[in-house]
C-alpha cells in the first residue's frame, strides 16, 4: 500500500496555489469574463448600426421610388372631328397618316372648351393654356389611336391623358406654387385649374403600369417613361450569359478540380481565375468595346454584346464556386464509385456532379445577379438610355438591336435635371433590387432544398 492510499495522512496544499472554492470567481476570471461581455455587446452593437444603416437604406429608396408607380391622368371626351382627320372621307390610312399631331393638338383644345362649359368651372386661362397640363405626348397617343381604329373618325371618344410632368409634381407635392415662380412649363393658373378639375374627378392619381411596361422617353416627356424595354434588354443579356456562362465555367472547373494535373501550369491559372475575379468591372467594358466592337465589328449598344462583357466578368465567380462546391464533396465517393469500375469520367459526371449541383446553382444564380447589378462595363459599349418604343419581334432583334439595360437606364435617369426623372431612378432601383432579391431568393431555397450533409 502507497502513502497515496493512506486516508489519514495529512493534506497540504501545493506550493504556489491560493486557498480558495471554485464557486468564487478570483480578478483573473472577472477580467476574462468582462472582456467576454464587452466582446458580445460590440458584435451587438455592430449589427445594430449594421441593421440601422440597412433600414435607412430602405426607407430612403421606397419613399423617393413609390411615387414613379403613381401617375395623374386626366380623362377628356375628344370629339374626333372628321374635318380635320379625313377631309377627303374616304378613310384612307395613307391620307390619315399625312395628319400630323399638330393637328390633332386642336382637338384637346375643344375638348377643354367643352368640359369647362359643361361643369362651369371658371378659368381665365386659354385653351392652349388648359391643354398645356397634358403631356406632350398627348397628340401622338391621339393620333395613334386614330391610325388603328380609323372608324372611330367623328365620334366623341373618352381618353385618359397623361398629366405633365410639372401637374403630377404638384399632386405628389414635388412642385409647390412658390417653386414654379420662374418656371415656364407651368403657371399657378394652371395649378388652380387643376385643383377644380380634381375636384369634379377629371384628374386622378393612381397605378401606372406604363412605368413597368413602357420605355424611356425624352427630356420633355419625363411622365412617359418607363422601364419595360430597359428590362427587356436585361433579360436578353442574362439569356447570353446563362448560355455562355453556366457551360463554360462548370466545365472548366470540373477539369481543373477532377482531371487537370497539379503542377505550375495549373497553379498559374487558378491565381489568374482568381484574380480575374478581382478586376473591377470597368476594364472588362474596356475590353469588350476593344474585343466585340472594334475588332469584330458586332453592333454597338445591343445586348449581344453587353451578354458577352459580363460573360467574361461573371466566369471567374462561377469557376470559384463550382470548384468550392466539388470540393466538398467527400473523397469516399469518388472513391467508392472507382472502386465498383466505374471510370474517372462515370465517377465525375454520375456521382460528384449531382451533389455539388445545389452549389454550384448558387453560385451560378450569384453570379447572374452581379451581373444583373452592373453598370460601368455597359457603359463603355453603349446601352446608355437608349429610346425604342417597340419590344423586339424576334430574338435576333432582341440581341442585336440597340437597348439598354436596367441598370444603365437607371444611372440615364439619375443624371437628368428634371425631379420627375430623378424620382423614376429611385422606381427603378426598386424595380431592380427586387430582380436581386428575387434571385438571391432563389439560390438560398436551392441551396437549402438540395444541400447534402456529411
Amino acid at each position: 500500500m502507497t502513502d497515496a492510499t493512506n486516508a489519514d495522512l495529512p493534506y497540504s496544499e501545493p506550493a504556489g496555489v491560493k486557498k480558495g472554492s471554485l464557486m468564487t470567481q478570483d480578478a483573473r476570471t472577472r477580467k476574462r469574463n468582462a472582456a467576454e461581455k464587452r466582446f458580445k455587446a460590440y458584435g451587438v452593437i455592430a449589427i445594430s448600426i449594421g441593421m440601422l444603416m440597412l433600414l435607412v437604406l430602405v426607407y430612403n429608396i421606397i419613399s423617393r421610388g413609390t411615387g414613379a408607380f403613381q401617375q395623374t391622368f386626366v380623362t377628356l371626351d375628344v370629339e374626333l372631328s372628321a374635318e380635320r382627320l379625313d377631309k377627303v372621307g374616304n378613310r384612307d390610312i395613307n391620307d390619315l397618316r399625312k395628319v400630323s399631331t399638330f393637328g390633332y393638338a386642336p382637338l384637346l383644345r375643344e375638348a377643354f372648351e367643352a368640359k369647362v362649359a359643361e361643369h362651369g368651372i371658371e378659368t381665365d386661362l386659354s385653351s392652349k393654356d388648359m391643354a398645356g397640363i397634358l403631356s406632350p405626348s398627348a397628340p401622338a397617343l391621339l393620333r395613334n389611336y386614330v391610325l388603328s381604329t380609323p372608324s372611330v373618325i367623328g365620334e366623341t371618344i373618352k381618353f385618359e391623358f397623361l398629366a405633365s410632368g410639372r401637374v403630377d409634381g404638384y399632386l405628389k407635392d414635388r412642385v409647390t406654387r412658390d417653386s414654379i415662380a420662374e418656371d415656364k412649363n407651368i403657371s399657378p393658373a394652371q395649378l388652380d385649374f387643376v385643383d377644380q378639375l380634381l375636384e369634379v374627378g377629371f384628374v386622378e392619381k393612381r397605378f401606372n403600369m406604363n412605368f413597368i411596361t413602357g420605355a424611356d422617353s425624352s427630356d420633355a416627356r419625363p411622365e412617359a417613361a418607363g422601364m419595360g424595354v430597359s428590362m427587356l434588354g436585361s433579360l436578353f443579356m442574362m439569356l447570353v450569359v446563362l448560355a455562355l456562362a453556366l457551360p463554360i465555367g462548370v466545365a472548366a472547373s470540373i477539369y481543373l478540380e477532377e482531371f487537370a494535373p497539379k503542377n505550375w501550369i495549373t497553379d498559374i491559372i487558378e491565381v489568374n481565375i482568381s484574380n480575374l475575379a478581382a478586376v473591377p468591372s470597368i476594364v472588362f467594358g474596356i475590353l469588350g468595346l476593344a474585343v466585340f466592337i472594334n475588332y469584330m465589328h458586332l453592333p454597338n449598344s445591343a445586348p449581344l454584346v453587353g451578354g458577352l462583357v459580363l460573360t467574361l466578368m461573371t466566369l471567374p465567380t462561377i469557376i470559384i464556386s463550382t470548384r468550392a462546391s466539388l470540393k466538398a464533396v467527400p473523397p469516399s465517393i469518388r472513391d467508392a464509385a472507382l472502386g465498383v469500375g466505374a471510370s474517372k469520367m462515370q465517377s465525375v459526371f454520375h456521382h460528384v456532379l449531382p451533389l455539388a449541383a445545389p452549389g454550384i446553382l448558387t453560385g451560378t444564380i450569384i453570379g447572374l445577379a452581379q451581373a444583373l447589378g452592373e453598370t460601368a462595363p455597359l457603359l463603355l459599349i453603349g446601352m446608355v438610355g437608349f429610346i425604342a418604343s417597340n419590344p423586339p419581334d424576334s430574338i435576333a432583334s432582341g440581341l442585336l438591336d440597340p437597348n439598354s439595360a436596367m441598370p444603365a437606364q437607371i444611372y440615364e435617369w439619375a443624371k437628368r435635371s428634371d425631379p420627375a426623372f430623378y424620382e423614376r431612378a429611385w422606381g427603378g432601383i426598386i424595380i431592380l433590387l427586387g430582380f436581386l432579391i428575387t434571385m438571391n431568393t432563389i439560390a438560398v431555397i436551392l441551396r437549402r432544398r438540395f444541400e447534402r450533409r456529411w
